[in-house]
Parts: structure tokens; sequence; C-alpha cells
């Protein structure tokens, strides 16, 4: 069995990346916590089921092959995916609670790094390396 690296299209990760930012933008707008729902779930579905529904719609208009795009690394796609997922969760948990500041903080943690990796850089991808290192320093004093 060939070992194969499991990667995804960067414009399905941006266009996962926009409608997070998008759905904050939108519940701040509006005070519409539900909002926060469809990016979470979908979400959701995508680290448990492996099946983004965000992604998958997005996929239908790629224009050319999916290997042709510059691949993102899917372990490193589910990290982002999981912090996303707890900040949505956080946020909408808070503002259902009506904890109306922590619901800001969550959303506009999750927004702001969506934002920032459509800019180009990746808060998720620092914050895994950072880990990776430090385990990694840390199977060197044993």
């Amino acid at each position: 069995m060939e070992n194969q690296l499991r990667s995804v299209p960067r414009p399905l990760v941006r266009t996962n990346q926009w409608f997070i930012v998008l759905s904050v933008l939108l519940t701040w707008i509006t005070k519409q916590e539900w909002l926060l729902l469809i990016p979470l779930l979908a979400g959701l579905m995508g680290l448990f089921f492996g099946f983004n529904p965000i992604m998958r719609l997005a996929k239908l208009f790629l224009r050319k092959h999916p290997s042709q795009y510059i691949a993102e690394d899917w372990d490193q796609q589910q990290f982002n995916q999981t912090i996303a997922v707890i900040c949505l969760a956080g946020g909408f948990i808070s503002f259902l609670m009506n904890w109306t500041i922590a619901g800001y903080v969550f959303t506009i943690m999750v927004a702001a790094a969506a934002f920032i990796a459509i800019l180009g850089f990746c808060v998720g991808c620092f914050i895994r390396y950072q880990w990776q290192q430090y385990q990694y320093r840390r199977s060197l004093d044993k």
C-alpha cells in the first residue's frame, strides 16, 4: 500500500475561511447567534466525517482538477478546523447564555484567524509548529 499525503486544494480552504469570516460578521450585524451554527456544523462534519459541505459545494466550482491547485496539508487543516470549531462553539454558547463579551472574544478570535490566513499567515500552522517543536524538545530530554 502506497503512503499518500492527503491534501486539500487551496481554493476550498479559502472558501471555508471566507465562509467563517462572513458568518461571524453576519452574526454580529444581525445579532442572530444561530448563524454561527452553519460554519460550526460544517466544521464538525469535516472533522468527524471528512465531509465539509461548504468545501464540497465549492469543489463544484473548481475550474481545474483539484490536484492542479496549491495543496494544503490535510492534517494541518484538521488542526485548524478543530480550533475554529472550538471558537465557533464557544461563541455560539456564550451568545446563547448572554455572555456577550465571551461571545465576541471567541468570534473575534476565529474571524481574525481566518482573515489573517486569507491574507497569508496561518495562525493555526504557527501554533501547531510550536507545539510540535515543544514535543520534540521534550522527547530529547527523556
